[in-house]
């Protein structure tokens, strides 16, 4: 499907993801935080092997076209589970003993603690071809909505410097920068300069 049938096409948002579209899901995962993980996970066949592991759908809400087709998803984070997450158990068993232990180290400094009240978001993305019409925006809905509903208050999320276009569209979805963190002497591994945390109040 090319963006001009996905364009006459409706989208629906699902709550979880579907069986069918778990390998879409890895891939396009891997593809949008290849730059911030590809350390902690890389390389490639490791990090999509390890994030097909641990993807849980129950964390996540998805986007599919009136035809089934897979268009995007958007994962959070609460104290009961993660849409990628993973146990150093998991980690030594995708990379071995020395492996793991380099990886949850480095995965362990972008690790984010859920706040009281707070729906923390755990990734967006859309396929390349479904771009621009407004699917990550019926995402962000959704997920406010699962948020409310689940009886918090607050949905939060991190951008890096480097995605001014998702900064761009949390902002006209109403989240508020709150904080920005360093990323240090671990830049070059993490591949961007600093982390503004954002946060919309529901309601």
């Amino acid at each position: 499907m090319g963006r001009a049938e996905v364009e006459r096409s409706r989208f629906r948002i699902e709550a979880g993801l579907r069986p069918e579209h778990r390998e879409q899901a890895v891939a396009g995962y891997w593809e949008a935080f290849s730059r911030k993980l590809r350390y902690p996970l890389g390389p490639r066949d490791k990090a999509t092997a390890f994030i097909r592991q641990v993807m849980d759908p129950d964390y996540a809400v998805s986007a599919v076209s009136s035809d089934n087709r897979f268009l995007g998803a958007a994962g959070f984070k609460t104290p009961s589970g993660a849409f990628v997450g993973g146990s150093f158990a998991s980690m030594v068993k995708a990379y071995g003993i020395l492996g793991g232990l380099v990886r949850a180290a480095l995965a362990g400094a972008l690790e984010r603690s859920c706040d009281e009240n707070t729906l923390l978001m755990d990734g967006i993305f859309v396929e390349a071809r479904a771009r621009g019409l407004g699917i990550g925006t019926a995402l962000l809905a959704a997920i406010e909505r699962h948020a409310a509903a689940s009886g918090l208050s607050r949905v939060r999320l991190d951008v890096i410097d480097g995605n001014p276009r998702a900064r761009a569209l949390y902002e006209r979805q109403g989240f508020k920068a709150q904080s920005t963190s360093s990323a240090g002497i671990l830049r070059p591994v993490f591949g961007f300069g600093h982390a503004t945390t954002m946060l919309k109040e529901l309601g």
